[in-house]
């Protein structure tokens, strides 16, 4: 961990989120991952990109914020959208609306979200587990260790309660990262004609 990076974490800047946060945050990473080959595939425009990018975090943290914690700080300057062990797969009604929802925003991308996500569901594993399924800081804020600080009140948790952390990392680059906080890559997500994530589990520590 680099001396910005303990300095942050130790600092316990991080804060959860409330949910007057939640649309400034979703801004928040739609900055952070416009430069994202996931979001390349859904919006491959880059003139048009950050304006769709907006909607499309918004939505998303809003709708997994539901059943997990959302942590930030205090100058809204990234977020890590957990979700917590188990969460009940949407039925009926709320299902529609999330598609509905989901096909507004995505419009043209839409098959290509769907995708993705047909894909990341099939590789996720089964047993229980905390799901870091975003972390994005402002590009400003970048390297200097605010991401670290907003994973490690869960993993955290997740070494007090003995349970495994699950993610998918959508750079290479960011490989070494997740590895210094304890993940290690499982395997690899292809996506036809899009982009490659990998899969990384962390096991709880002091176990």
């Amino acid at each position: 961990m680099s001396q910005d990076e303990r300095a942050f974490t130790e600092s316990g800047t991080a804060r959860k989120a409330t949910k007057s946060d939640l649309p400034s945050l979703g801004s928040c990473l739609a900055r952070a991952f416009e430069d994202d080959p996931v979001s390349a595939f859904f919006f491959p425009d880059p003139r048009s990109r950050p304006r769709r990018l907006d909607p499309f975090y918004r939505f998303a943290i809003e709708s997994m914020a539901g059943h997990g914690v959302v942590y930030t700080d205090r100058n809204l300057r990234g977020a890590a959208v957990w979700q917590a062990p188990l969460p009940p797969a949407p039925v009926g009604m709320q299902k529609l609306f999330r598609a509905t929802a989901l096909l507004a925003i995505a419009r043209t991308a839409f098959l290509r979200v769907l995708r993705i996500g047909a894909a990341v569901q099939r590789a996720h594993i089964l047993e229980p587990h905390w799901y870091l399924a975003v972390l994005g800081t402002e590009p400003v804020h970048q390297g200097k260790g605010v991401g670290s600080s907003l994973m490690h009140p869960v993993l955290r948790h997740c070494d007090a309660e003995g349970l495994p952390a699950y993610l998918e990392s959508s750079k290479r680059s960011n490989i070494l990262f997740y590895e210094r906080h304890g993940f290690r890559v499982t395997g690899e997500i292809r996506v036809a004609q899009g982009p490659t994530l990998w899969p990384m589990l962390r096991a709880p520590r002091g176990r």
